[in-house]
């Protein structure tokens, strides 16, 4: 076969070491692979490379995808599954790896149901696609949120402040959550759990009568807090509808509210970009390499429509139907009810 691959939606570490173990697993079954650029855009528009092992030497602790991606809708663009088709046939691609999160599958599932032989991997430092317990990325970005609260404690105790970290986290809580969890914070707040300012505010207050004079907390920037406003309208939205939170400015506001109401020096990071880059974890290393290799077994043995998934310690595979179907995998309240132990 010729196996096309591509990565699409946001980048973050492991999508390098995704492609080069579809690549050297193809190659070793005598299949021939071709790079698509930008996700689905490089299909709308035939951008592509022959892969070969040169080509993915050395790619495995690299950040980023060295294929690129973008946010590419084939739905908001006139004849863009049309184009799609097309172009599969003029490149002769037998069948396709679409490396993403729920966005980047859902067009998966199109062309599936379209006729494209195709299998997905997931992807997304949300860790929020259904039915795997981790994505690619995940644990890459706990860490650098794990590594800022470390940095942030010296300065919080040094000045005796409040510190609000800022992360992402659009509909799920996991990187707040483990990453809050592996740092140490005082109070996070995630979309999953219901919040208020009061209730922040008197933890806090409660802190300072145990002789505690500094806090940290953490909070997803999808994150509802239902005694403050922190509105998205008017700043933009992709391509699959979802709004810039980025311009929110959640822990901005949540700063501004506990200084305002505490009289406690309050000081904001926000993490953004920074929790997508950088080299791979192990974690994702080996992730990657095992969704990967398990893809290209799916399409050599016939089999399409499905998302390679890491489910304990076993791979398996689930239909791109059921997952896209299914809302975003939410934190499991086990595991925040354990974060509040250290509360």
């Amino acid at each position: 076969m010729n196996i096309g691959v591509l990565t699409g939606g946001g980048d973050c570490p492991g999508l390098n070491a995704a492609i080069r173990a579809v690549v050297r697993r193809a190659i070793e079954k005598n299949h021939h692979l071709t790079g698509i650029k930008n996700g689905w855009q490089g299909l709308i528009s035939l951008d592509s490379e022959p892969l070969d092992l040169h080509l993915v030497s050395g790619i495995l602790p690299t950040g980023g995808t060295f294929l690129g991606t973008s946010r590419t809708n084939p739905d908001k663009i006139p004849g863009g599954y049309e184009k799609i088709l097309k172009n599969i046939e003029n490149a002769h691609l037998d069948a396709l790896v679409a490396i993403g999160g729920d966005d980047t599958l859902s067009v998966a599932l199109t062309l599936f149901e379209k006729g494209v032989p195709v299998v997905g991997v997931p992807k997304t430092m949300d860790n929020d696609v259904y039915g795997t317990d981790f994505c690619i990325g995940f644990y890459s970005a706990v860490s650098i949120v794990t590594d800022a609260l470390d940095k942030l404690h010296s300065t919080a105790s040094s000045h005796h402040r409040v510190m609000v970290l800022e992360v992402m986290g659009r509909e799920a809580g996991w990187v707040a959550l483990l990453g809050g969890l592996g740092g140490g914070a005082d109070w996070i707040v995630i979309p999953e759990v219901p919040s208020t300012m009061d209730n922040i505010v008197k933890h806090l207050d409660e802190r300072r009568k145990l002789g505690k004079d500094f806090s940290i907390i953490v909070v997803a920037e999808g994150a509802v807090i239902s005694d403050i406003k922190a509105d998205t309208a008017g700043f933009g939205e992709d391509s699959f509808g979802h709004q810039r939170l980025d311009k929110r400015g959640i822990g901005d506001v949540v700063s501004r509210e506990i200084e305002k109401k505490t009289g406690f020096e309050t000081r904001v990071t926000v993490l953004g970009y920074l929790q997508r880059g950088g080299s791979p974890v192990v974690f994702d290393r080996i992730l990657a390499t095992r969704l990967g290799v398990e893809a290209v077994d799916q399409l050599s043995q016939g089999k399409y429509g499905v998302m390679t998934a890491l489910q304990g310690n076993r791979i398996l595979t689930l239909s791109l139907k059921e997952v896209v179907s299914k809302s975003p995998r939410s934190v499991d309240p086990q595991l925040y009810e354990l974060a509040k132990v250290f509360f």
